[in-house]
């Protein structure tokens, strides 16, 4: 399948948002936005003047590489959000953060999403005591994510769960740090979910 490879700062520059995707450093004076806050490429500096169409394209992007999905990948999600009932930029919102590698990402196990979605892909993650390796699984009010007993050992994870200060939880899920486990309270409401996004541009973009 597949997947950007290149340098992940790149795509925070390119949004001019932090996107965490290099974790911990994000929140030092290391980070790429912190020194460099410009579109990469050598007219990067340059001011443009986006058409309606390239700032909702943008909006859609910047979700897509937030997440780590692909392109038809985010279509599904926003067809099913047309399908809900409510708003349906917030329920696309809300669908990308009840995915698996997300939760595992908010409740502090993996520093950013690709290491989340590489730790359920390898198998170390249980939903309800089912071993779920699936990172687009989504997940419901009342589920709880827990660590295989194998993997609570895990250096990574126990770096990660040392420094979930840096984040904090969101109030839609609670992280028993003792015991290794995650609850998802109720689906987030959009002001529950941190994301520097216009959702209403990325649904202008699809009706058309």
């Amino acid at each position: 399948m597949a997947r950007y490879r290149d340098a992940l700062c790149r795509l925070c520059r390119r949004e001019g948002e932090k996107m965490y995707h290099k974790g911990d450093r994000c929140y030092t004076d290391k980070c790429a936005i912190e020194k460099r806050n410009y579109a990469p490429g050598q007219h990067g500096q340059k001011r443009k003047k986006l058409s309606d169409y390239a700032l909702q394209l943008r909006e859609k992007q910047k979700a897509k590489e937030t997440y780590g999905v692909l392109e038809n990948q985010f279509k599904r999600y926003f067809y099913l959000a047309e399908k809900k009932k409510g708003v349906t930029g917030s329920n696309l919102l809300q669908l990308l953060e009840l995915r698996l590698d997300n939760i595992v990402y908010r409740l502090g196990f993996a520093a950013n999403r690709r290491q989340a979605r590489q730790l359920v892909l390898h198998g170390h993650f249980t939903v309800n005591n089912k071993r779920v390796s699936i990172p687009s699984c989504l997940l419901r009010s009342g589920d709880i994510v827990g660590l295989k007993e194998a993997s609570m050992k895990l250096n990574v994870v126990e770096e990660n769960i040392s420094k979930i200060e840096h984040r904090g939880l969101p109030a839609w899920i609670e992280m028993d740090t003792k015991n290794l486990k995650g609850k998802v309270l109720h689906a987030p409401e959009r002001d529950e979910i941190e994301l520097p996004v216009q959702e209403q541009l990325i649904v202008e973009l699809y009706s058309k």
